[in-house]
């Protein structure tokens, strides 16, 4: 098994951008599918994009799609998720999470506000 540890969170304007990074600490990340989830103040966790080991498979939740991009650099064991134009509903903590080892990082804060 492996750690999961995401940065990149913050305070960010609406219509501004930031980059979430998760890195894996695991030999084994090359073989690892990986997803992102996030969870709002008083919300369930969700979906937010998956990324399969190679990247050869990407999927987005409708609610980011145009507007998050997911990507992952192996020899780095690290993870991306791209965030633009982001809105207020975009607040929450996100997570990366590895499901086939079933492990969740701490998560990141991420903070929408004029």
């Amino acid at each position: 098994q492996g750690q999961l540890e995401e940065s990149g969170g913050g305070l960010v304007q609406p219509g501004g951008s930031l980059t979430l990074s998760c890195y894996v600490s695991t030999h084994e990340f090359n073989l690892w599918p990986m997803r992102w989830y996030r969870q709002a103040p008083g919300k369930d966790r969700e979906f937010v994009a998956s990324i399969s080991s190679a990247s050869g498979t990407i999927t987005y939740a409708d609610s980011v799609k145009g507007r998050f991009t997911v990507s992952r650099d192996n020899g780095k064991r690290t993870v991306y998720l791209q965030m633009t134009n982001l809105q207020a509903e975009d607040t929450a903590v996100y997570f990366c999470q590895s499901p086939l080892e079933q492990l969740w990082g701490q998560g990141t804060q991420v903070t929408v506000s004029s």
